[in-house]
């Protein structure tokens, strides 16, 4: 089913809504929890995905939601849609705005709209499958990188790898220019950009991916899984972006690189 312009704009309002939601927890009291997984979470969070689901619900009561704090809504219109209320929880709570609320609308389990924004520096790219990306109303651009050594790579944290993706990871990270960590979905919005050349992340949630394949594939990038798949609704968390989709064949066979 194509996408409307009626989707797009509701996408907008979701996110809207979200940062409305979020702006009054930053830098102030936010109370902390930490949920079965040990990982963070916060009024703000919670706050921004039940406006979201509320809107969903109310507008598009046939579509399914998957979201990150409340769980999977169950639709019947083949559309569903992923909801990351603040992705980079860790960043919010340190007061750091380069955390990010993630929306994605899938197709039949494909990502197909994506957006993540920025609610307190006011920044919003927004991607549709076969569409330029948008960068608060205007084209958005990766940009070229000739060559692994002049590449600027990004993750969240190589905690977050297991031991043979950490490996794979560092064989990569020995062929690049330079690699900065922290980040989450703001990676992947300045790889977007032009800023950065390469992400690469494992050990993600369908919430936690699902937007950034439009963002990044509109701007001119593109995104797979390690393997070099298109990611999807079944994909194993493993990601890699590129701006330049000329690297993505270096990325991987650097990635390849397992063993103990």
């Amino acid at each position: 089913m194509p996408i409307t312009s009626a989707d797009i704009e509701l996408a907008g309002r979701l996110a809207d809504a979200a940062g409305a939601a979020i702006r009054p927890y930053f830098r102030a009291e936010h109370g902390l929890e930490r949920k079965g997984d040990d990982s963070p979470v916060t009024h703000a969070d919670k706050a921004a995905e039940a406006a979201m689901r509320r809107l969903i619900v109310a507008e598009r009561p046939m579509d399914g939601i998957v979201g990150e704090e409340e769980g999977v809504r169950e639709g019947t219109s083949g559309r569903v849609w992923v909801l990351d209320p603040i992705d980079g929880t860790r960043a919010f709570i340190s007061g750091r705005p380069i955390f990010g609320t993630l929306i994605a609308l899938l197709d039949d389990g494909w990502p197909v709209l994506g957006i993540i924004d920025q609610p307190i520096l006011g920044e919003r790219w927004a991607g549709v499958a076969g569409r330029p990306t948008l960068f608060n109303g205007k084209p958005a651009s990766t940009r070229a990188c000739r060559s692994l050594d002049k590449a600027l790579l990004a993750t969240t944290s190589p905690a977050l790898f297991e031991d043979d993706q950490l490996h794979a990871f560092e064989h990569l990270d020995a062929q690049v220019m330079s690699t900065v960590l922290g980040g989450d979905c703001y990676n992947y919005a300045c790889l977007a950009s032009g800023h950065l050349d390469i992400v690469v992340e494992a050990g993600l949630k369908l919430y936690d991916f699902a937007a950034l394949v439009p963002v990044v594939e509109g701007a001119g990038g593109r995104m797979c899984d390690w393997n070099g798949d298109p990611l999807h609704a079944g994909s194993n968390g493993e990601v890699v972006a590129a701006g330049d989709s000329a690297r993505i064949d270096d990325i991987l066979e650097a990635l390849a690189c397992r063993g103990h």
